[in-house]
């Protein structure tokens, strides 16, 4: 079945970069100087601010960004890459892609396109790339904040502590699509982080940690018996619930800032995760982060000026931005979001990469899929703990994880 499905993924990247130039045909006989074509998983709101957040950019300097939308955003990356037809600049969720791409000489560098200390080190590190060389190979469009738990505002301290340990209290759903799951491995690796700290942490993502430690196996535990695992009755709901679902004020939920839009008309707010996290070391204070970055593919002049304008503090891009001259949120309602802001752009040394969007995309699946058979049956978690672990066999690329580190 491989290679129908390869076929089939080479063909719709070929179809893009088609209609892709048919656009680009149309747009230069009407006055326009050029075209520039980009690749993302963003549909949608999210797609239609950033068409909009580009807007000036084309109409400055008369060149078509031709964006190109795809759910199977890996898949049609390498199958265009393999034919030599990918886009200009592709938008990853996550480092873990581009790092391998930089070794292997398909990215090009972005050193002297924007400034790299706007960001902080663990948005924007030099990785090695195809000559051994360090550079730049990223940019951070949109960026997330992770390891929070919302609640309704009328919990506080000892409050959501008790209520933590309540499997019902919290609004929990794994339904995604092709990525269901994800929910549950941002739990296991928030978990491990706050129990195990960054430099664990970071050694697991980099694949120089076996799954089978017992500090990871702890961090499954853990959250299996936070969300009832193993309860059949609540499973099926979690299973079947999307991630999205609608949440109570009584809940809590443990999901990224992205849901700061469903929690604000309910007066809600967030805490550290290490705040209800069973096990959690004292003083734990690092955030798990996430990110969609920017990388250039084809080095043309077209291309290299639409990296320059992502990476203006003035560009208004999907959701929040880790730029450190951004303008904050202002007006009392926006004081969730503010603190986020604040996080992602002042807290570099306490960042940490979202582990599995740094991982290979087989072993990111993998992941996905074993937090929900953990969920159904968590008698098997040693079992299937050596799986991922001969799946996480092949040695990758370093990346620096966490910040300071």
């Amino acid at each position: 079945m491989s290679r129908p499905r390869t076929r089939m993924l080479v063909a719709v990247g070929v179809c893009l970069v088609l209609l892709a130039a048919v656009v680009a045909v149309v747009r230069l006989t009407g006055g326009w100087t050029g075209s520039v074509t980009v690749l993302a998983n963003w549909s949608g709101a999210e797609r239609e601010q950033f068409e909009r957040a580009v807007r000036p950019f084309e109409e400055e300097h008369r060149i078509d960004v031709v964006y190109q939308g795809s759910s199977a955003l890996s898949q049609v990356l390498a199958a265009d890459l393999a034919a030599g037809t990918q886009p200009d600049v592709a938008l990853l969720p996550g480092p873990g892609e581009l790092t391998a791409y930089a070794a292997e000489g398909r990215l090009e560098p972005l050193d002297g396109l924007f400034e790299a200390g706007d960001y902080g080190g663990v948005w924007v590190p030099k990785v090695a790339g195809g000559d051994g060389r360090k550079r730049t190979y990223w940019l951070p469009v949109k960026t997330g904040l992770k390891s929070m738990v919302w609640h309704g505002g009328d919990l506080s301290g000892a409050g959501i502590g008790r209520a933590a340990g309540e499997p019902g209290r919290w609004c929990v759903g794994m339904e995604s699509g092709a990525t269901s799951g994800w929910p549950g491995t941002d739990w296991v690796e928030d978990i491990l982080l706050q129990q195990a700290g960054p430099e664990v942490y970071a050694q697991w993502a980099n694949g120089r940690l076996p799954w089978t430690d017992p500090r990871v196996r702890k961090a499954w535990r853990t959250w299996g018996d936070l969300v009832g695992a193993g309860d059949r009755s609540r499973v099926d709901r979690l299973l079947q619930d999307n991630f999205a679902r609608n949440c109570s004020r009584r809940n809590l939920e443990h999901l990224g800032s992205f849901r700061d839009s469903h929690w604000k008309p309910l007066a809600g707010d967030f805490v550290h995760s290490a705040e209800v996290i069973p096990g959690a070391r004292e003083g734990a204070d690092h955030w798990e982060v996430s990110g969609d970055l920017a990388a250039l593919l084809n080095a043309t002049d077209e291309a290299k000026k639409l990296i320059r304008f992502l990476a203006d503090p003035d560009t208004r891009l999907p959701d929040f931005t880790a730029h450190r001259r951004a303008a904050a949120p202002d007006g009392p309602e926006d004081a969730p979001r503010r603190r986020i802001g604040s996080i992602l752009r002042g807290a570099e040394r306490r960042l940490c990469w979202d582990a599995s969007d740094t991982m290979p995309p087989a072993l990111r699946d993998a992941f996905h899929q074993a937090v929900l058979r953990f969920l159904v049956a968590p008698g098997e978690l040693n079992a299937q703990l050596r799986e991922l672990e001969d799946v996480s066999v092949d040695r990758r690329p370093t990346l620096p994880v966490c910040g300071g580190g």
